[in-house]
């Protein structure tokens, strides 16, 4: 039975048009005529057989329907390409590794190492993806991931791979003339939180036998990365693992005004998706992350 799906044309021309809210701007940037997108358009409607744009002696705007449409049609045009241009470049690479990966641990500690992983494995390529939170894997491109939790994810195998022993740290001026802090000044100072780790303040006061009121107050922020710039912003104290923060820490952006830390009770791991178990190139990929961890750890 014949496919209802309307052409790849037609789509590209909707998609570019809905987005400029303009057939003009869409023609320029598809090297079309402005008539040409227009036909696209017009028969895209009539195969749906709904109205996707309301046409104005101003120029055009998205019904409804067309908003819906769009944003449905959008990621899929993007996956499609994504696709095509992983199958155009098979041809130079024996495997590709698509990672989702938590996006501090990916830019600070993963990435200045993968150059080392491509050397002893030139046939394979590993792309990176942000991702913070555990998802479906049947439900995305991804092959494997990297995050940090308890290991418990449906439907894979997780292999621990560290701890954090996040520290705080802040920027000297914040402090200054002083550059140390007992356990019970800190709590003096605003607390930066990581949205991720809700409870991370109050886990580093009960490694200190100290109980503190607002532990769980004070600016939230999703990344690492945000969080350390708050604390260079002299905007509080924040509790960051310090190998995540290595090149802030040797230019003296940030100090530890304290050197007590704790482990915490989640770690970084791993996460293959049982179908992908017999991968090589997977197993490849997690035989060397483990060995490098274990290097790193030691």
């Amino acid at each position: 039975m014949r496919r209802k799906i309307p052409s790849t044309t037609a789509l590209v021309g909707f998609e570019r048009a809905a987005r400029h809210q303009s057939f003009t701007k869409a023609a320029e940037e598809l090297s079309l005529t402005q008539s040409a997108i227009c036909r696209q358009v017009a028969g895209l409607e009539e195969f749906l057989g709904v109205e996707l744009f309301e046409r104005e002696r101003q120029g055009v705007c998205l019904t409804e329907a067309g908003k819906n449409y769009f944003r449905r049609i959008t990621n899929r045009l993007d996956e499609l390409e994504r696709d095509t241009l992983e199958l155009m470049g098979d041809h130079q690479s024996d495997k590709t590794i698509e990672l989702a990966v938590v996006p501090t641990f990916g830019a600070r500690w993963l990435m200045p190492r993968l150059q080392r992983f491509r050397e002893k494995h030139p046939g394979i390529t590993v792309n990176l993806t942000n991702r913070t939170k555990p998802f479906l894997f049947s439900d995305t491109q991804f092959d494997a991931a990297i995050y940090f939790g308890d290991g418990d994810w449906p439907g894979t195998d997780a292999y621990p791979l560290m701890h954090e022993n996040p520290t705080p740290v802040c920027s000297p001026e914040l402090i200054a003339p002083t550059t140390s802090l007992l356990p019970e000044e800190i709590p003096n100072y605003t607390l930066l939180q990581q949205t991720t780790r809700p409870y991370a303040w109050r886990e580093w006061f009960d490694s200190t036998g100290l109980q503190v009121t607002r532990d769980l107050a004070g600016p939230r922020f999703e990344l690492f990365t945000m969080l350390a710039q708050a604390a260079i912003h002299r905007m509080g104290i924040a509790l960051i693992p310090p190998f995540l923060i290595h090149d802030e820490l040797e230019s003296g952006r940030l100090i530890c005004p304290i050197d007590h830390s704790f482990e915490s009770k989640w770690a970084y791991h791993f996460v293959l998706p049982n179908k992908n178990r017999e991968s090589q190139a997977l197993c490849d990929f997690r035989d060397w992350l483990i060995s490098e961890i274990t290097l790193f750890c030691h």
